[in-house]
């Protein structure tokens, strides 16, 4: 079983400052709640982590099939409620995957082991809220 302990110092009206890992950064609330904007929100930071965790795994699968991408982007959507607490209601991963003929079956293989097996943030935030996905798949990088 794995264990994790985290330290953080209020650092201004409400920031929060945190080292990870010899990783220094600061989450804060917007202005309009009484912050001061200096770093994301937390909430969205837990979005931050979802693509961090199935981006990680995908490419490990990828490379594992020896698919070779020129690039990859995840983009996310998310709907709040519109009542306190405001959590999360749907979350919506788009996989855009930039390479010549890259096979579908493997890229979609890849995320759904993803989200059904190995990305715990996936596994966590989809007993609050549904996850959907939608594979894109581009011969080039847009400039």
């Amino acid at each position: 079983m794995g264990y994790t302990k985290l330290d953080a110092n209020l650092k201004g009206k409400m920031a929060w400052e945190m080292d990870i890992n010899g990783h220094t950064f600061i989450t804060d609330a917007t202005e309009e709640i009484g912050g001061e904007n200096r770093g994301p929100s937390p909430k969205v930071l837990l979005l931050a982590g979802l693509i961090g965790c199935t981006g990680v795994d995908v490419k490990m699968i990828l490379d594992k099939m020896k698919v070779e991408l020129s690039h990859m982007q995840i983009s996310v959507e998310a709907d709040s409620s519109d009542t306190h607490p405001k959590v999360y209601t749907r979350i919506h991963l788009i996989y855009t995957f930039f390479g010549k003929d890259l096979p579908l079956d493997k890229l979609e293989r890849a995320v759904k082991l993803s989200k059904d097996r190995y990305c715990g943030v996936s596994a966590m935030l989809n007993k609050a809220a549904p996850i959907t996905y939608e594979i894109v798949v581009k011969k080039e990088v847009e400039a």
